[in-house]
């Protein structure tokens, strides 16, 4: 089975939990021996795992032949691919697009991140989908997200093969209702076009029925996991500290809650001043979580740390005793997976797509702030209730595996393809 796939983002150049899904999902479905992955990005960096599967670079796909000499290439490719396939891509280009602003190898560039300029980047990536669906042979198109569902669309009208799109959460999830016109548009559209919709929850799901008019029997929940825990994170040791530590790690944004956040906080410092909390990471609502910390009175309590990667969050998460997600809105939300496999203690809004899936995670409704700093409280207060967490949350995620999750995935393929 070879699928075509279509992302925007792969580790360890990530900016939120798309790029993370995408590398686990894929690297469990590289466990079936005959799986076959081409993952296309705006822009690979050169230091992305290719051990599993193979990726293309949009940035390195060229829309406009122009002369080019084997050995600049070379130089200028071999970091990303073969030269050859450079030539390759090349052969082809299936229009005139020399009013496009190209480089010396008639290549489109990419941010490789979420620009002001996003939707021209998502109409320009859906051109160079068409000179890789024309170069690659596939079985199956998969598109992960809103942003490469017009990528995908487009190979499907040129190659006639199915396609599969991926949804890791919508705009009304993203807006908390203000739904932006032109994604919506996008990605009902995709939806309409597209063969078969896995979700990444029972709630983006029904999202995805009720909001975007799907059929139900064209529409799978297949909920994320979390990648094993490497030798180099396992052996982190955080350092002993005498306060407690409750961190809030993602983006910073209206879909996160993290007002509610803080709001819980006040009320937590109320009880007990051995409390810290943290806000690992960044967003157009960090000023205002500042000033509001600052308005709160517990600003010498709360601390900021700008955006984590990699190592970073392990770090982060095991130097914690609570981990909360106080989202509004969760499609899945993989960071309490992370924690509870770190062996902390955590937090979640009934709201999130995982709390289908977890069990031994406090949930409350994202707004009930009394309640989650009771929660917090009892953690930071009662050992026994703090080691249970710590256990069974343990236990209970280390059985969240994403070659379970890849396996369906490959279901879902082989009804498509008839195999």
């Amino acid at each position: 089975m070879k699928a075509l796939m279509f992302g925007w983002e792969f580790p360890p150049h990530i900016l939120g939990g798309l790029g993370t899904a995408s590398y686990g999902l894929t690297k469990g479905m590289a466990v079936q021996g005959d799986m076959d992955i081409v993952f296309v990005m705006p822009k690979p960096w050169g230091d992305e795992d290719q051990s599993f599967l193979k990726i293309i670079g949009a940035n390195n796909t060229p829309i406009v032949w122009k002369e080019a000499d084997w050995n600049a290439v070379k130089e200028r490719f071999e970091k990303y691919m073969n030269p050859q396939e450079f030539y390759n891509l090349r052969d082809n280009i299936y229009a005139d697009f020399s009013y496009k602003n190209t480089n010396e190898f008639g290549c489109v560039d990419f941010s490789g991140r979420y620009p002001d300029n996003l939707l021209e980047e998502i109409n320009n990536y859906s051109i160079v989908a068409g000179v890789i669906a024309r170069t690659y042979r596939f079985d199956i198109i998969h598109s992960h997200d809103w942003l490469t569902y017009p990528a995908g669309m487009h190979a499907k009208s040129i190659t006639g093969k199915p396609l599969v799109l991926h949804v890791h959460a919508t705009d009304f999830d993203r807006s908390r209702g203000n739904v932006n016109p032109q994604v919506y548009g996008i990605e009902r559209d995709g939806m309409n076009n597209a063969d078969h919709i896995i979700c990444v929850s029972e709630l983006t799901r029904r999202t995805v029925i009720d909001k975007y008019g799907q059929d139900p029997q064209k529409v799978t929940t297949v909920h994320n996991a979390v990648e094993p825990l490497s030798q180099e994170i396992q052996a982190i040791v955080p350092r002993k500290r005498k306060d407690k530590i409750v961190t809030f790690l993602g983006r910073i944004t209206m879909q996160k809650g993290p007002e509610y956040f803080v709001e819980t906080a006040a009320r937590v410092l109320q009880r007990s001043k051995n409390v810290r909390f943290v806000m690992a990471g960044s967003g157009d609502m960090m000023n205002k979580m500042i000033l509001l910390a600052a308005k709160r009175g517990i600003s010498d309590h709360f601390h900021f740390t700008g955006f984590l990667k990699g190592k970073q969050v392990y770090e982060m998460l095991k130097s914690s005793d609570v981990y909360v997600m106080p989202s509004v809105s969760e499609p899945f939300g993989i960071s309490p997976l992370e924690a509870m496999q770190c062996g902390v203690p955590t937090i979640i809004s009934k709201q999130s797509g995982c709390a289908e899936i977890l069990f031994r995670a406090i949930k409350t409704d994202y707004w009930d702030v009394e309640a989650m700093a009771d929660a917090i409280y009892s953690i930071c207060t009662y050992p026994a209730m703090a080691e249970f967490l710590q256990k069974e949350g343990k236990a209970e995620v280390d059985e969240i595996k994403w070659e379970y999750a890849g396996q369906k995935v490959r279901d879902i393929y082989n009804r498509l393809c008839g195999f």
